[in-house]
């Protein structure tokens, strides 16, 4: 099993900036795709960024140009550099891991979430 745990959450004036970190940790053969998601009260969970193994990225266009994210293979954790931070950003953020297990079976592994939140 893979548990992940978010850190870096907080409350920041728009404008602002945070840093999200989310560290794997458990018994697996690989983390694949690592993913950030964001569910804003009465919305639906939406996937803000994801990384591949091999650092390719996909950024939604809300927050394209504004989020980065990046890992560290090394120390199996995920990170999102959120800048010029809106009240919409306003969040509770997931970290979610596509992994596999030493049967190459691929599975599937969320955070607990960490609350952003922006205020104007």
């Amino acid at each position: 099993q893979v548990q992940l745990v978010e850190s870096g959450g907080g409350l920041v004036q728009a404008g602002g900036s945070l840093r999200l970190s989310c560290a794997a940790s458990g018994s697996f053969l690989r983390l694949n795709d690592m993913n950030w998601y964001r569910q804003a009260p009465e919305k639906q969970r939406e996937l803000v960024a994801r990384i591949t193994r091999t650092g390719f990225t996909n950024i939604a266009d809300s927050v394209k140009g504004r989020f980065t994210i990046s890992r560290d293979n090394a120390k199996n954790t995920v990170y999102l550099q959120m800048n010029s931070l809106k009240p919409e950003d306003t969040a509770v953020y997931y970290c979610n891991a596509d992994w596999s297990d030493t049967s190459l079976l691929r599975r599937d592994a969320w955070g607990q979430g960490t609350l952003v939140t922006v205020s104007s």
